[in-house]
């Protein structure tokens, strides 16, 4: 194994935190990081757009506390994993499914690490769409907890064909590596004042998210690719057109969710069998990241969840 920059002073994780190199199938060198001493199990946490290790530090603290081991990555094209275009503030990747090698790659490390089964997942906003993809692949985990996902993206419904049509159009004429209508290079709580963000109704959990970035701006990404959209709309809908997995669920929405699709969240685990939405009233899209009692609600009964399903 060989060991990865890690961040500790920033991330206000556990003690003895780390991170190394893997390498995917199709070569990518991604990140993921670790922290041990849980012995119910360890949770695959996979992050969503933009994010990386780090950023789920003090989380890792409420699930080590709750018995549970955490092991996190960066994905292809973020945080400080290899990036795919030449603009490293530009979020890309080549084809959707793509990030499934990530996937492997994280498996195999919780393995050759020894990290304590059964396995859960957590699969926040874009990580959520990767997760249920790699629930339908086999993915060996108990039990599974969504937070946010992005099983659909909110865009306006007189925008949505332009959405499909110009991301369809640019990758095809060479231009799919422009930023997505709407977008930019800066990273949206560096650009962004705490005012009416659509992250976190809590100050101290968004400081803690800028003073990340401003003290290792290598982790910064800005907004995705029209290639990218053009995936994920791809993806969302190859998803959306699946029964749900057996994989019992739990998925947590707030209602002023502004980022992804809340009805198709809803849509989604009105039918799943095993499955069971819980609304957090005045949550932003980060509620692994809100005020402190919907946040502690979210981590136990996430842990009871897993534990249920143990």
């Amino acid at each position: 194994m060989t060991p990865a920059p890690f961040y500790a002073e920033v991330a206000d994780g556990p003690e003895g935190g780390a991170a190394h190199w893997l390498t995917t199938s199709d070569g990518l060198r991604i990140r993921a990081g670790h922290w041990t001493g849980g012995t119910k199990g360890t949770i695959l946490l996979f992050p969503g757009r933009t994010e990386y290790i780090e950023k789920y530090g003090r989380a890792a603290t409420e699930f080590l506390s709750r018995g549970y081991s955490v092991l996190a990555v960066d994905w292809r094209g973020q945080g400080i994993a290899d990036r795919m275009l030449n603009d490293r503030a530009a979020g890309h990747v080549h084809h959707f499914p793509d990030y499934q090698n990530d996937v492997a790659a994280v498996l195999a490390h919780a393995r050759a690490l020894g990290l304590p089964e059964p396995y859960h997942l957590i699969g926040h906003s874009m990580g959520g769409c990767i997760g249920l993809r790699a629930l339908y692949e086999g993915l060996p985990v108990k039990s599974a907890m969504f937070s946010a996902p992005m099983w659909g993206i909110i865009i306006a419904p007189a925008l949505r064909p332009f959405a499909w049509m110009s991301s369809w159009t640019a990758r095809r004429v060479g231009q799919g590596h422009r930023f997505a209508p709407g977008t930019e290079p800066v990273t949206y709580v560096m650009s962004t004042p705490f005012d009416d963000n659509t992250l976190t109704t809590d100050r101290d959990m968004f400081d803690y998210m800028k003073a990340q970035l401003t003290a290792h701006p290598d982790l910064a990404l800005g907004g995705p690719s029209l290639h990218w959209l053009n995936e994920a709309l791809m993806e969302m809908r190859r998803l959306a057109a699946r029964p749900s997995p057996a994989t019992p669920a739990i998925t947590f929405l707030g209602t002023n969710e502004r980022i992804v699709e809340p009805s198709r969240v809803h849509d989604r685990m009105a039918v799943y069998p095993n499955g069971k939405l819980v609304v957090l009233d005045g949550a932003e899209h980060e509620v692994m990241m809100e005020a402190p009692a919907l946040r502690t609600r979210v981590f136990n009964e996430t842990a009871a969840w897993f534990d249920a399903h143990s």
